[in-house]
């Protein structure tokens, strides 16, 4: 177990470095920059900011000066915040994406994983054909589309919810719920399909001729194999729920990793844009070495590298 953890660390060097590369270079080669196109700056200010910021070097002494920078834990300053750094701003936004995203990952496995389960064991059912339609249309619909539409009816119409902003535990109920719905509706999919696949093995048969009731083998035996497959998507899946949906937080003004980063594309905020990038490559490094360890929890004769 130990020795998988430092293998993974020490992969996550070079591959934090290429993805700090490659996202390096492609900010650059998308026309206009952070200065460009602001007619209300004379071209000295302009001038002035380039080479405050190292943009008036050479694309490659630019990288170089970068990745100093990084290697020291410093992620650069923000053009558009004046006076804040990249550190500072995401260590503020940080923590806000990370209470939605966890709150939107527990609504997904409280609700997907059962419902999944569910409609494998009533196959068929009327039950089976209600779960698998809610979980395609969860799927389908964009998750700005379900969002307009819980603010519709529980801030403008009933009035009940707070719509935007990050203030309370109120205003985390309709976020949540908007940033669940389509995780939810794919873990129910993957579970009923998982459910399914291990109903038909054949210790599960020798379970009923023993004499256990077909809820305590779904659940005691079952459900622990059907979780193994199903674990493989949480990693990227809290990775991605964690930083933030950037149109869920951006839609209710919520104050985070996904809100900023919209802003910082739009403004060609270079080094915050990179380390928003460089923070969700973290994140998915951490999920997807923590779905290794449940692995090893979930059925030990399994052995990762």
């Amino acid at each position: 177990m130990l020795s998988m953890i430092l293998k993974r660390i020490l992969l996550a060097i070079p591959v934090l470095w290429i993805v700090a590369s490659i996202t390096f270079m492609l900010v650059r080669i998308v026309p206009g920059g952070p200065f460009e196109g602001d007619k209300a700056l004379p071209p000295e200010i302009v001038a002035n900011l380039k080479a405050k910021y190292h943009l008036d070097k050479p694309v490659p002494e630019q990288y170089l000066f970068y990745m100093q920078r990084l290697m020291q834990g410093d992620l650069g300053l923000s053009y558009k915040y004046i006076g804040r750094t990249v550190n500072d701003i995401l260590t503020d936004a940080f923590p806000v994406s990370l209470q939605l995203g966890s709150a939107g990952l527990l609504l997904a496995i409280c609700v997907g994983v059962p419902l999944g389960t569910i409609a494998a064991v009533r196959r068929g059912s009327a039950a089976d054909f209600a779960a698998m339609f809610l979980s395609t249309a969860g799927i389908s619909v964009p998750s700005f589309v379900i969002g307009a539409l819980l603010i519709f009816v529980f801030g403008i119409w009933l009035k009940i919810l707070p719509v935007a902003l990050w203030e309370s535990g109120r205003h985390m109920i309709l976020p949540a719920i908007t940033i669940a719905v389509s995780p939810a509706a794919y873990l129910a999919r993957l579970t009923r399909a998982s459910v399914l696949e291990i109903l038909e093995k054949d210790w599960v048969r020798t379970a009923r001729s023993k004499g256990l009731s077909g809820q305590k083998t779904v659940v005691k035996h079952v459900l622990r194999n059907a979780l193994v497959p199903i674990a493989t998507v949480l990693g990227p899946l809290t990775a991605i729920l964690v930083t933030g949906s950037f149109v869920v937080e951006y839609m209710y003004a919520i104050p985070g990793m996904g809100r900023f980063f919209i802003t910082a594309v739009g403004n060609r905020d270079y080094d915050l844009i990179m380390g928003t990038t460089l923070v969700f490559a973290v994140l998915l490094i951490i999920a997807n070495t923590i779905v290794d360890i449940v692995y090893v929890i979930l059925d030990p004769r399994m052995q990762v590298n």
